[in-house]
């Protein structure tokens, strides 16, 4: 954690690192001063989700995501459970960045990943959720569906020379900053990076141009 909390706003969590260590591993990010976003996705029936809510709260954590597809319940429940706890939000996924087009048509999704996206963030906004996850690819169009106000989370991020691996929809950091993100998740491009830090540093710089 010292190699790169300077290089970065914020602390992801991921499912990998919770299973291995468990809700300990939230302290990490009160060891480096960072806001924890832990990313577990929650998909379950609404009690489960609103207890889930009320435990992540209490472990401090500053953001915690859910599947938009999830549905309305799910979300109002979650959302409102934050709410009362305080100090934390709860962010909708929206369409993973390993989909594309024909997984979701597989999966009995109609249209495109944009437009899934969009469909899934209506519903969470509507249902009291004000941070969305969705790619790149997405983002622009998101910014323009939710306002100037949520927070937009968005993944895939990848550096010229960083490899897809089973990311489908992925995008620059500039570019990602330039259509409306608000923060960006980077994870494989820092962990397997030989010099994290300054894979850090790279994405800032990028950021900063894009900002500029």
């Amino acid at each position: 954690m010292p190699r790169v909390s300077e290089g970065v706003g914020m602390l992801k969590i991921g499912l990998e690192l919770f299973v291995s260590e468990g809700p300990p591993c939230v302290a990490l990010g009160a060891e480096a001063g960072l806001p924890v976003f832990l990313d577990l996705k929650l998909h379950d029936i609404p009690e489960t989700v609103d207890r889930a809510v009320a435990r992540a709260a209490a472990l401090g954590v500053r953001y915690l995501t859910v599947h938009a597809q999830g549905g309305a319940d799910m979300l109002a429940r979650a959302a409102a459970r934050a709410q009362r706890e305080g100090g934390l939000d709860v962010v909708a996924v929206t369409v993973l960045t390993s989909l594309d087009a024909r997984d979701l048509r597989t999966a009995g999704v109609e249209g495109t990943p944009r437009e899934a996206a969009l469909r899934l963030a209506r519903v969470a906004r509507d249902a009291g959720v004000g941070a969305f996850v969705c790619s790149a690819e997405e983002v622009a169009a998101m910014r323009g569906e939710v306002g100037r106000e949520a927070v937009i989370f968005t993944p895939g991020i990848r550096l010229p020379d960083d490899p897809a691996s089973d990311q489908r929809r992925v995008a620059s950091p500039g570019r990602a900053i330039a259509d409306g993100a608000s923060w960006l998740v980077v994870g494989r491009p820092i962990r397997d990076a030989a010099d994290p830090l300054e894979t850090c540093r790279a994405i800032a710089r990028a950021i900063a141009e894009a900002r500029a």
